[in-house]
């Protein structure tokens, strides 16, 4: 979705989907008629597990509650809940990262959301449990190969990026990263003590020909819903998983997708060109590595981490017809204002949003937090990592309540 207007009474316009049918466009403070009929619906009771993790987690995740509570009472579920402990917090409970009983839960849920993990307070515990090696667990054993990071600048934010306003203004990009190969899962990964103080460190990048297929058919699936344009990034002049991966996207798009316009670009090249002229893109398809950088280098074009929410996805069962989900927001943990109150929640119920768009198929609601999140920055208010003269600095409670008073106006 692109935010240009929001002025109160102008219109957003719609964000396209791989999922669903494009959403009706939603006017600000104003009843969208779709969604009237959305409410009249009869709806399934849709399973959730929160996991807040560590850091800010439980702090946004609370916002999030809120939202599900007031879902549920406006006749938008029903939505059950149940939550478990994940990364530090599960490590000190029970001394791994996540428990088989958690991830017995995530295997049944219908969408798994999560917060964040990590901290200072961790670092020397044993890498096997660490709290990242949680968040690793469940996207491998969810099979969450497919991780979508939206880089949205909405036009109230635009000089909050570190970049010109004309540069940003109007950002629209998805960035679609590999999720479960590369460098992160392959083996050998080794540590190994040469003797005379000397270590060597081995990290193996593996990727298979299936692996680099399904992914790029979810980029080039998206980019045809979008503006039909997809970016493939690697490092095929030094790396031979780059060389494989070009070949590959090559053949997916010559069998599959020749109406969509494919170009490639080495990754560090489109590292530069994303803060050089990022609305050259529309949607980039890279691997694990590079995708976990490029996308905060995205993030950051937006003016913070903290208004980025993400989506990581399974394949569709061919049996259920659903797939695995996790949503969480791209800013980690934060340890430094963990507990002060201080926290943006916005990346957190956006990243709901995301559920509701691609793993319920609720456009319509989807929409609506869209669109509440951009009228309450409409209004002025900010958190302190987005602040800027003339706006009023809020907490992450008010916020929160800022984006649901909003969304009561927009329902009617």
């Amino acid at each position: 979705m692109r935010l240009t207007k929001v002025r109160l009474g102008e219109q957003v316009p719609p964000r396209r989907s791989i999922v669903t049918m494009p959403p009706a466009v939603l006017a600000i403070r104003s009843v969208p008629p779709a969604f009237k009929q959305y409410k009249a619906r009869d709806m399934p009771a849709f399973k959730l597990l929160l996991l807040p993790g560590d850091g800010i987690g439980p702090e946004v995740m609370a916002e999030v509650e809120k939202l599900i509570a007031f879902m549920n009472k406006r006749g938008l579920g029903p939505f059950e809940t149940e939550r478990g402990l994940v990364g530090g917090a599960a490590y000190d409970a029970h001394g791994v990262a996540v428990t088989d009983a958690t991830m017995a839960l995530a295997q049944t849920a219908d969408a798994v959301i999560f917060g964040a993990v990590g901290g200072p307070k961790w670092d020397k515990v044993p890498f096997e449990v660490r709290p990242e090696a949680g968040l690793l667990r469940l996207r491998k054993e969810l099979r969450l190969f497919a991780n979508l990071r939206p880089a949205i600048c909405y036009a109230p934010l635009a000089e909050s990026s570190s970049l010109k306003r004309e540069v940003v203004e109007g950002l629209d990009i998805m960035i679609v990263r590999e999720l479960t190969g590369g460098v992160y899962f392959g083996e050998p990964k080794t540590i190994t003590d040469l003797g005379n103080g000397q270590k060597r460190a081995v990290d193996t990048q593996v990727y298979d020909t299936y692996e680099i297929e399904r992914i790029a058919r979810v980029g080039f699936e998206l980019a045809r819903k979008r503006r039909n344009k997809l970016t493939s990034m690697e490092k095929r002049n030094v790396m031979k998983t780059g060389v494989l991966w070009h070949e590959v996207v090559n053949d997916v798009h010559q069998r599959a997708f020749k109406d969509v316009r494919l170009e490639h670009q080495l990754a560090d090249a489109g590292a530069m060109q994303l803060v050089r002229h990022p609305k050259q893109f529309d949607v980039i398809v890279t691997d694990n590595l590079f995708g976990d950088v490029l996308s905060d280098v995205a993030a950051m074009l937006t003016g913070s981490l903290g208004m980025l929410p993400s989506a990581s996805l399974g394949e569709v069962s061919a049996k259920t017809g659903k797939r695995k989900a996790l949503y969480e927001p791209v800013h980690g943990s934060a340890p430094d204002i963990a507990g002060k109150g201080e926290a943006n929640p916005i990346a957190m119920l956006a990243s709901f949003g995301m559920a509701l768009r691609y793993s319920f198929a609720m456009s319509e609601p989807a929409d609506l937090i869209e669109a509440a999140i951009a009228a309450a920055l409409a209004r002025g208010l900010r958190t302190s990592d987005i602040k800027s003269p003339g706006m009023t600095v809020v907490g992450t409670a008010a916020m929160g309540e800022a984006v649901l008073a909003e969304m009561d106006l927009l329902a009617g």
